[in-house]
């Protein structure tokens, strides 16, 4: 598995600050992620599924173009469709390993705050760190499926030599 590592210093301090980079964060990489149906005036839709760490609720803050509805949904419910992007919180351990199997070879983007490694296949991983919030990027997942990841940010993935 090839992972990238990225980090991000935090600007206000506590669950607040942490909360809004996250969101930052979150929005960031989504605004580097192209679906083969682009350009679609359609808003991509984001759901969430189990309790995410880092913020809460999830609610990115997209730089630029696109526009983005987020949803709850339990993991029962992802595989009927409708999710652009899945937020993978807290879970069972058998759910995530679902989800990700379900998710390959499909336009679906996967980020998980609860996975720093990112070692059960999500595609962006974030993760507290030091004085910051970072996240991982999982370029064999990406890989896998039909969405294109814009280069810039797998080099903000390699610039930070650090782990978590």
């Amino acid at each position: 598995m090839t992972v990238q590592v990225a980090s991000q210093s935090l600007v206000e301090g506590g669950a607040r600050g942490i909360a809004h980079t996250a969101n930052r964060m979150i929005g960031g990489i989504i605004s580097y992620a192209r679906w083969p149906d682009d350009p679609s005036p359609a808003p991509r839709t984001l759901c969430v599924i189990g309790q995410p760490k880092l913020a809460d609720p999830i609610a990115p803050e997209m730089p630029g173009r696109g526009k983005l509805v987020v949803r709850r949904t339990a993991a029962a419910e992802v595989t009927g469709g409708g999710c652009d992007i899945l937020f993978l919180g807290r879970m069972p351990v058998s759910d995530r390993q679902r989800l990700i199997a379900w998710v390959r070879g499909r336009p679906v983007l996967t980020l998980t705050d609860d996975d720093p490694n990112c070692l059960y296949g999500a595609m962006f991983c974030l993760a507290g760190r030091t004085g910051g919030l970072g996240f991982s990027v999982n370029l064999d997942a990406i890989g896998r499926g039909p969405l294109r990841i814009d280069p810039r940010v797998l080099k903000i993935g390699s610039d930070d030599g650090g782990r978590p």
